[in-house]
């Protein structure tokens, strides 16, 4: 019986995690959702389970212009239903639980990316930017007057992203 915090216990809870997820994501995800948000893993144990699971082949990573995504490969998914029943089942339960409340949100905070930097003149610009299945569906920059004008916009885009790329997308093809 494997042990909560084993090594290879947590390879097959990052495993878990990454199938229940069912896209790639990040590794500030990854770390948020197995760390951050629960104990599943403890942080500094985290970083080298997931280069483990690269190493083994069981995940692989997507360049992104953001950074990496990391997704479960063919040989992760048989690994895990070869020792599935070594996560106990109320962990699994809990992991299955969480995703599935919390799943969307996460994938939505990375497929939503707002950043905005100081001009030389003193305005601000906001970087929008909304990606589907790891390519860029909308690229936006705005310039600002002032900077709590541009985090003002960077706070509400990952809420707002949807109706503002229906809106532009409704305007430009009608």
């Amino acid at each position: 019986m494997l042990v909560k915090g084993d090594v290879s216990i947590n390879k097959l809870i990052l495993l878990f995690v990454f199938d229940k997820m069912e896209v790639p994501i990040s590794e500030n995800t990854i770390l948020d959702i197995c760390c951050s948000s629960n104990s599943w893993i403890n942080y500094m144990d985290c970083k080298p389970v997931v280069f483990a699971l690269l190493d083994n082949s069981f995940i692989y990573k997507i360049k992104t212009s953001e950074g990496y995504l990391y997704s479960i490969t063919t040989e992760g998914r048989i690994c895990l239903a070869d020792f599935y029943v070594q996560i106990p089942s109320s962990l699994r339960e809990e992991i299955s639980l969480f995703v599935k409340n919390n799943g969307a949100k996460y994938r939505k905070k990375q497929e939503r990316i707002a950043d905005y930097f100081m001009n030389k003149d003193g305005t601000y610009t906001v970087f929008l930017k909304i990606i589907e299945l790891s390519k860029p569906l909308l690229e936006l920059k705005i310039v600002v007057p002032n900077r709590q004008t541009a985090k003002d916009i960077y706070k509400k885009w990952e809420d707002k992203a949807d109706d503002v790329y229906a809106g532009i997308y409704e305007d430009l093809i009608d």
